[in-house]
Parts: C-alpha cells; sequence; structure tokens
C-alpha cells in the first residue's frame, strides 16, 4: 500500500490539522492501527470553503472538454492503481478483496460516465411566445457543493459526487467517514496526478463531523450539499440547509424487501438473495434487508438459503475466497445481536448463524432466521449486517403490503418467472430502484435513489448531472423578425 496519505487536502496543500491533532485508523479485521490521519476542524474547514469559491470562478470557464480530460485521467489511474486502491480499501473497511477491487472499478466508472456526459449538459431554444422574442434556456454549474460520504463504499460514494459536480463545473469540499478516510485521501492524490486544480477538490477529515460540516451548512458560498448516510443524519443536516436554502441531494437509509414468488427459480433466487444480503457483510443501503417468501416454496426456499449461506468463507478480507469479512466496528456488531437477540425472543428460528463468529472480534456468522414478523426489530429497522429474516406470505397482495409497509423506499427485488406479475409488482412496489430476478442492480447509467425517507434526488445516469446544474432562462426582446 503505497497510496496510505495522512494529511487532509486542503485548496491545494496537504496539510496538517491545527495542533497537529491526529487520529487512528484501524483494520476492522484485527484492530491494528494502519495510519493516524489529521483531526481537522473549523479551520481547516473554512479554508477548504474559501479555496473552493475562489477555484470555482476558473473551474466553471473551462470547457467541457477540458473536465472531461480531467475525470478521464483520473478514472485511468484508478485503474491503473486498482491493486493498491483495493488493498487500501480492504485494510480500512474490511470487505473481501474481490468485492474491493469491484468498488475500485466501479468508482472509476462514475469519472468516466460523468467525463462523456458532461459534454452533453445541453441547453436548449424554446419556441417564444411572441414573434419579436426569443427564449434560451441555459445550463450553469450550481456553484461550491459540500458533500458527506459514508464508510461501507469509501470510493465510489466520493466519485458519484465528484464526477457530476466536477463535470458541471462545480469545486467541492468533501468530509469522508472517519472510519475509512485513507480511500478519499487516496483518491485525492490521484486526482492531483490527473490534473485537478488546488481548491477544486478538497478532502477535510476530522472526528468532529458536526463542527466541520456546520461551518458548511452555515455559509451562503456553499450552493448544494449532498450526503449518503443515515435517515435521521440526512434529516438533521437537511434542517440546517434551510437556512441559506442549499440545493439538497440526500442519499439515506432502506429497508429494502425482497419477494421470492412460489413461481421463482428457487437457485437464482437464492444467488440472488446471497449478492443482495451478504454483499459486504450485509452493510449496504440497498441490502434486502426483509426476505418475504411465498408460503409454497418457504420450507424449500429456506433450506436452499441456509446451506448457501452456512458455506459462505467468513475470514479477513484479504484471505482467498472471503466471503464475508468484519463488520465495521462495534456499534455495528451490537446492533446486529440486538435484532438477533430481539427476533429469537419473539418467535424466530435460528436456521444457521446467529452467534458471533470463531474468528472472534468484529466477525458475526452469516445468519439465516426463520418464522420473522412485522414486530421483530430486524423488519422496522435497517440491519446492516449479514442477517436475512425469512418473512411467509400469501398472494401477491400480501407481499406488496409487507414490502411497502415502511417508511423508506429506497430499494425492492423480487423472483418470478411470470411476465405479467413482473410488471405489475414493479409498478405497485413503493422504492426508488426495483431489481426483478436480481440481486445487485448498481450501475453508474442508471440513476440511483430513493423515495419517501430514503432520501431526495439521483445520483448517476444523466439525472445525477442534472443535480449540479442550474437551468437560466434567458429572453431576447425586441427582435426585429422582418
Amino acid at each position: 500500500m503505497q497510496l496510505v496519505e495522512r494529511q487532509a487536502l486542503v485548496g491545494g496543500e496537504w496539510k496538517d490539522a491545527t495542533y497537529e491533532k491526529r487520529f487512528s485508523v484501524l483494520n476492522p479485521a484485527d484492530g491494528s492501527e494502519i495510519a493516524r490521519v489529521a483531526d481537522c476542524g473549523t479551520t481547516e474547514a473554512q479554508q477548504a470553503l474559501d479555496a473552493a469559491e475562489i477555484a470555482f470562478r476558473s473551474w466553471r470557464q473551462t470547457t467541457a472538454a477540458q473536465r472531461s480530460e480531467v475525470l478521464r485521467r483520473w478514472a485511468g489511474l484508478m485503474l491503473d492503481r486498482q491493486e493498491e486502491l483495493a488493498r487500501l480499501l480492504t485494510a480500512e473497511q474490511g470487505k473481501p478483496l474481490a468485492e474491493a477491487r469491484g468498488e475500485v472499478a466501479y468508482a472509476a466508472g462514475f469519472l468516466t460516465w460523468f467525463a462523456e456526459e458532461g459534454r452533453r449538459s445541453h441547453g436548449g431554444v424554446v419556441p417564444p411566445h411572441r414573434n419579436d422574442a426569443r427564449i434560451v434556456v441555459m445550463k450553469e454549474p450550481v456553484g461550491v457543493v459540500a458533500a458527506v460520504t459514508p464508510w461501507n463504499f469509501p470510493l465510489a460514494m466520493i466519485t458519484r459526487k465528484i464526477g457530476p459536480a466536477l463535470a458541471a463545473g462545480c469545486t467541492i469540499v468533501i468530509k469522508p467517514a472517519e472510519d475509512t478516510p485513507l480511500s478519499a485521501l487516496a483518491l485525492a492524490r490521484l486526482g492531483e496526478e490527473a490534473g485537478v486544480p488546488a481548491g477544486v477538490v478538497s478532502i477535510v477529515t476530522t472526528t468532529s463531523p458536526a463542527d466541520v460540516v456546520g461551518v458548511w451548512m452555515a455559509s451562503p458560498a456553499v450552493r448544494k450539499f449532498s450526503f449518503t448516510g443515515s435517515t435521521a443524519t440526512g434529516k438533521l443536516l437537511m434542517r440546517q440547509c434551510a437556512d441559506t436554502v442549499k440545493r439538497v441531494s440526500l442519499e439515506l437509509g432502506g429497508n429494502a424487501p425482497l419477494i421470492v414468488f412460489d413461481d421463482a427459480d428457487i437457485e437464482l433466487a437464492v444467488r440472488g438473495t446471497i449478492a443482495s444480503k451478504f454483499r459486504n457483510t450485509g452493510q449496504t443501503c440497498v441490502c434486502a434487508n426483509r426476505i418475504l417468501v411465498e408460503d409454497g416454496i418457504y420450507d424449500r426456499y429456506a433450506a436452499a438459503l441456509s446451506k448457501a449461506v452456512a458455506a459462505l468463507k467468513v475470514a479477513p478480507g484479504v484471505e482467498e475466497g472471503t466471503a464475508q469479512g468484519p463488520l465495521i466496528n462495534a456499534a455495528a456488531l451490537t446492533k446486529v445481536e440486538r435484532h438477533v437477540a430481539d427476533a429469537i425472543a419473539k418467535g424466530a428460528s435460528v436456521l444457521t448463524g446467529g452467534v458471533r463468529h470463531d474468528r472472534g472480534g468484529l466477525f458475526y456468522a452469516p445468519t439465516v432466521l426463520r418464522d420473522v414478523t412485522p414486530d421483530m426489530a430486524l423488519a422496522q429497522e435497517e440491519t446492516f449486517g449479514p442477517v436475512a429474516g425469512l418473512f411467509r406470505f400469501r398472494g401477491e397482495q400480501e407481499a406488496i403490503a409487507l414490502a411497502n409497509a415502511t417508511e423508506t423506499g429506497l430499494s425492492a427485488y423480487f423472483f418470478t418467472r411470470d411476465i405479467g406479475r413482473a410488471w405489475r409488482v414493479a409498478a405497485a412496489l413503493e422504492a426508488g430502484m426495483v431489481g426483478i430476478n436480481e440481486g445487485v442492480i448498481s450501475t453508474e447509467v442508471a440513476p440511483f435513489g430513493g423515495i419517501k425517507q430514503s432520501g431526495l434526488g439521483r445520483e448517476g445516469a444523466s439525472e445525477g448531472l442534472d443535480e449540479y446544474l442550474e437551468s437560466k432562462y434567458v429572453l431576447f426582446g425586441g427582435l426585429s423578425v422582418q
């Protein structure tokens, strides 16, 4: 790992924090210290913001082609250093190395996509309302952007904000998660090498997020705020944005249903369930959180899923063949244990797992529970861990009602071989994204985001670029048409 940076990138300078404060970044697989990183505060937050304001004046004047070239180089450098980035990501986040390699490629994909999409941010000419006038709609960058990113995908969650922001002509200040700052800093180092000008991107690492983000929330210079994280924190930050009427993008929590109808291909459904539920040890916002299985195949599906889950290799992410790494921290482990204990106390049965793994530390055995009911905590809260709870339903309408019985609406999945049912259920599910006979839906070419309390706005696709652009209406009057 040669890309380990310990200073924050503030306005084009690699800087220590005031009074040289630092915090430890730990490997969740064994608790060892990887590095000590600058623990920034309000001073660095303001410096980053000031630099972003200055850089915006020139960056917005660059052509779309120039911005595209920088993003393309950046993506290329990420792929050139894929193995180093993946090993660094696994070290601080814990996911299996194969998944980490996949995330590097996925993250680079956002830079490549928006390098292309930024050249298509077309305005338009609108048919006028009178003969002596012409109407033009121009697309302009929003301005300075502030972003807060999570620990579960510490590269991809940054590039899907940086990509459209820079492509649109915006500058951006970012606070990465304190559990995984090293991936963000390594990404910034490669951005410098790719030609990102000073001040266009700043990475402010901190264990005092309220102080750092508070500076950005209070400033009218920040015109847009983008956040990926919990619903509770998103609501708080949205309130803070209201004082200066910032544009807001929020990708918040989920409680995704995965429905297995009795006509489904059970083998395909099991593979899809494992891909959705157990990827990144269950620590993704689009994880299947409630597995709804139709009565006629419930026992067969439960047996097949349990057998497959029991075979998953649990180990540090760097070990060959690892399918499940550690949870991110002790709080995550405690939540998983609470959800399992609550379910068992209320009548659920353990088919496999249900305890901490023999490896100890932050490892938890991949778990399948049967006879789960809506009154249990894992039905009402996002578990964010390797626990699959199986619910029983009878009929399509009951499945839809159970699936929609949540305040969130990020993603949903279902398995069926009935094409009519596929269209009906996809339309009826209250979710921003739906996977049919598929457990992995994330891609840079499609709009990612939720409805209800899962957030606002979309990331990826052409919609992701629109989040960083303003439409300016210009009326040319008094024109001679003779």
